[in-house]
């Protein structure tokens, strides 16, 4: 097992990576249940795997409630947090509660707002199930939902007291879902870790084999990076936007082809290589690093395109509702250099426009 912590002072909380967690990790979780009542939020996919080993795992709290939610980005909603809060109330959860997160992304920032709001804020835990939960939603403490207008645009800051992530759980996940993963893991080397990324170009059929040191290495590089950035910058005035690296052209096109249609991981590595791309074109970055991102989507099967049925203005026009733009201003994650990301809007719109034109087919 690693270990490794989101560096917050009081609210600092530990992160635990290893095989066989969800199994064996009553002794990790049982500091967190001191207020006896747990609620356990999942979806029935996740439910039918993983749900009565979790249980297992808060055995010893009093109360022990589920709440299912329906399966599925389209249902990250503002109805289905008050589905959670209606549990809560109805099983008269007090302010001392723990809420669980069993699940991916959806699940996990689901819950979290709904901790952030019921009470106004009671504790929650993260129990990811996808790997780019793993590496990527369940911490930082970004909770939400989308809006049909814009993705992830309802929301709170509110951390986990702890996250833990058995790889074991990776084994029973659709290809799809994995390589979506891959794409937020290959983010991390793109924008802080050169060395990193030429790791994935190496091990990345040992990722897409389930190598379990292969694994638990490249989710623990990731949190590493992210943890480190969070501790610097929790609620996103300065660096920690560099996280969202490809997510402004990503959830673009995620709220122009309908939430779902493309996984969330799909979009972003299309979104990488429209960052990268433009990055080229302003001369911050070598020609042949947007080769080497394509080559890395290619065996990972993930798009590298997306269809001309999206007009460039309703795609520069879903980008202006990005949360980074400042003073209406767009502002973009591109690199300085392969390891180094920026936040900038010091970028030509023509170039910007070339990228999109060259990115649709």
């Amino acid at each position: 097992m690693q270990t490794l912590s989101v560096a917050l002072g009081d609210r600092s909380y530990p992160i635990w990576i290893g095989q066989g967690l969800l199994k064996s990790g009553a002794n990790l979780l049982s500091p967190y249940i001191a207020g006896q009542q747990v609620l356990i939020v999942s979806n029935p996919t996740v439910a039918a795997l993983y749900l009565a080993t979790t249980q297992q795992l808060f055995a010893s709290a009093k109360q022990l409630d589920v709440c299912l939610l329906p399966d599925g980005e389209v249902y990250k909603t503002l109805d289905n947090i008050n589905a959670i809060i209606t549990v809560l109330l109805e099983k008269q959860h007090h302010r001392h509660t723990h809420l669980v997160a069993l699940g991916g992304g959806v699940i996990g920032d689901m819950t979290g707002f709904a901790a952030a709001c019921y009470q106004r804020g009671v504790a929650f835990l993260q129990i990811p199930t996808t790997l780019l939960s793993q590496v990527d939603s369940s911490v930082g403490g970004k909770t939400g939902v989308n809006h049909a207008l814009g993705k992830n645009m309802i929301g709170a800051f509110h951390q986990p007291s702890a996250v833990l992530m058995d790889v074991d759980v990776l084994h029973t996940l659709p290809r799809r879902e994995l390589v979506a993963g891959l794409a937020e893991v290959i983010k991390y080397g793109l924008m802080a870790d050169a060395n990193f990324f030429l790791w994935l170009e190496h091990h990345v059929d040992d990722l897409l084999v389930l190598q379990p040191n292969a694994l638990i290495y490249a989710i623990h590089r990731s949190c590493e990076i992210k943890a480190d950035v969070v501790s610097r910058d929790e609620r996103e005035s300065h660096v920690r936007a560099t996280l969202n690296l490809g997510h402004t052209f990503g959830h673009a096109l995620e709220t122009l082809l309908g939430y779902g249609n493309w996984l969330h991981g799909e979009a972003v590595g299309l979104g990488m290589l429209m960052a990268v791309d433009l990055s080229a074109r302003m001369g911050w970055v070598e020609v042949a690093l947007v080769s080497r991102l394509e080559k890395l989507l290619d065996r990972l099967q993930l798009p590298r395109f997306f269809t001309r049925d999206i007009p460039l203005s309703a795609m520069l026009q879903a980008m202006q509702l990005d949360k980074k733009i400042q003073n209406g201003k767009l502002r973009l994650v591109l690199l300085k250099k392969l390891g180094e990301a920026v936040v900038t809007d010091d970028f030509d719109d023509s170039l910007l426009d070339l990228v999109l034109r060259h990115r649709q087919n």
